[in-house]
Formats: C-alpha cells, sequence, structure tokens
C-alpha cells in the first residue's frame, strides 16, 4: 500500500482567526516545504551528475557540457582553481570572511569589481540558483552553503564545481572548456592550461583562454606559479584525502 508524504502538522486557521495567524500559518508551510525540497535536491546532487543550471537555460547563446568525475580531472585543474579562486577551500567552512572583508575593501578603490565568495559559495549559486545580487539571493546562498559543506563534503564540491562553472560563451565545465580550447580531455591538462581557464573563471565571457594578453596572461602565470605550492603544501587535501 503507497503511503503519501505528509507534512509536519500545522493547526489549519479557521474563519475566526485573524489574517496575522493566517498568513503566519501559510508562511510557516511554505518554509517547511522549502526545506525538505532543499534537502532532497541536495541529497540527490550527492550522488547524481547535475543535468542543467538555471545559468545554463538562461543562457542566449544556448550550453555546452560534458560532465565529468573528478577521478578524470588533471590534478593540475583542481589547484588552479584553489590557487585562482579560494586558497583555503581546504579550511574553511564555506565561507571565507577575511576574504569578503578584502574583496569590500579592495572594490572601494578600484573599478574592477572583484568577489569575496569562496568555491563553495560558487557552487552554491550556479546549481541551485540564478546569478545576480540581493539580500535575498545571497540568503538562499548561505544556505545551500550549508547543506553542501555538511552533506556533500570537499571533494563531491570540487567536482560539482568544476563541471557546472562557466567556462568561456556557452561553455560550462572544465571537460568542455578543455576540448573548446586545447583541443584534448580535461584528464591530461598542463599546469599553464589549467591556469589559463582559471584565470577566466571571474569573467568567462570577456577573458581569453588562449594566447590571452594583459591582466588575463598574468593572472594566469601567477596561477600557475602557484599551483606547485598548492600540491606540494597538500592545500588541496581535501580534494584527495
Amino acid at each position: 500500500m503507497k503511503r503519501r508524504l505528509r507534512l509536519p502538522s500545522l493547526p489549519r486557521p479557521g474563519p475566526n482567526r485573524g489574517w496575522l495567524y493566517r498568513f503566519s500559518w501559510w508562511v510557516a508551510r511554505g518554509f517547511i516545504w522549502f526545506v525538505m525540497i532543499s534537502l532532497g535536491l541536495v541529497i540527490l546532487f550527492k550522488w547524481m551528475p547535475v543535468p542543467v543550471t538555471a545559468t545554463m537555460v538562461m543562457d542566449p547563446r544556448g550550453f555546452e557540457k560534458d560532465w565529468t568525475p573528478l577521478s578524470r580531472i588533471d590534478r593540475n585543474m583542481v589547484a588552479a582553481v584553489i590557487a585562482g579562486e579560494d586558497g583555503k577551500f581546504c579550511t574553511h567552512n564555506g565561507f571565507d570572511t577575511e576574504a569578503m572583508q578584502k574583496a569590500w575593501e579592495r572594490n572601494q578603490r578600484s573599478k574592477r569589481v572583484r568577489g569575496g565568495s569562496t568555491i563553495s559559495q560558487q557552487t552554491a549559486k550556479n546549481v541551485f540558483l540564478w546569478q545576480g545580487g540581493g539580500l535575498f539571493r545571497k540568503g538562499l546562498e548561505a544556505w545551500f552553503t550549508v547543506l553542501i559543506e555538511n552533506i556533500w563534503g570537499k571533494r563531491r564540491i570540487m567536482e560539482v564545481y568544476l563541471n557546472v562553472a562557466e567556462t568561456g560563451i556557452g561553455t560550462y565545465g572544465v571537460e568542455a572548456g578543455a576540448q573548446r580550447y586545447y583541443k584534448h580531455s580535461a584528464a591530461r591538462l598542463s599546469r599553464i592550461e589549467a591556469a589559463r581557464i582559471a584565470a577566466a573563471l571571474p569573467s568567462p565571457k570577456k577573458r581569453d583562454v588562449v594566447d590571452p594578453g594583459g591582466f588575463t596572461r598574468r593572472h594566469g602565470n601567477t596561477i600557475a606559479a602557484r599551483t606547485s605550492v598548492i600540491k606540494t603544501s597538500d592545500y588541496d587535501g581535501c580534494v584527495y584525502d
């Protein structure tokens, strides 16, 4: 006999209840549904490849992607995104308050806006939400970041990030990026190849990966130099333990 999923019982507001009570009842019921659905999605994607994201669907140029297990992505790529995007990936709990503070201070002085989001926050946003700002979206991002940190763990977060991050115009994930730019798989990315993909991640529609110039070239070279330190000092240890 099939059993129907039931929400925790809430006293249904009667006709004599005030509008505030009725409003609170619906808010509470909506909150319970939100928690259950978000938990269900996070648990599902702990094991299942993420089929599509809102960013992909809303991309006017369409999208190309190729889900690839972390075991078939070169370690240089993991080291490069840690070096370029989130040096404390293995030690923070999903949030790097120091990086966010520095980003805010830097953005007050410079026209080049840079974020302080961790790889975990970016993954939560890319998989479950939409691009853009606003306190409401930031609040949802924080909620999903806490969930994936506690349910997925660091290795799965990195695997999903490397498969859903935008790596070029209409291109998502490092496998699709490697095929587009270097004509070979992400399983054999050189240090400089991985670094140039990582250097373009903050602005993949504007930054060239192949034969970059100016800031992107300099930033890529810096990331490439840091990848050796990331690997030898075990800053990516949480991904491979």
